[in-house]
């Protein structure tokens, strides 16, 4: 355990950035779940909702600092990506 008074304040600060991270990324898993299961369902609608309410809460991470920027891209892409393959018939 940390004796010095910084080392202690260092710990309580990692610790509530630990804490809003794990938030921020449970949330953005949950939005991509839903934008997933839409997509399973086949219901473009939903899925584009979805995608519409994802897209700024990856991109507000992105600039928080809790994903770096081109992972934030990467799963944005990719969302997008299953969402226009309903769009267009195989």
């Amino acid at each position: 355990m940390a004796t010095h008074a910084s080392a202690l304040k260092r710990a309580r600060q990692s610790e509530k950035r630990r804490l809003r991270n794990k938030m921020v990324k449970s949330a953005i898993k949950t939005h991509a779940k839903k934008v997933l299961q839409a997509v399973e369902e086949k219901n473009l609608e939903k899925a584009h909702e979805a995608l519409t309410a994802a897209i700024p809460a990856i991109q507000r991470a992105s600039l928080k600092r809790v994903l770096h920027k081109k992972t934030a891209s990467r799963k944005i892409s990719r969302l997008a990506k299953k969402i226009n393959a309903l769009r267009v018939p195989a």
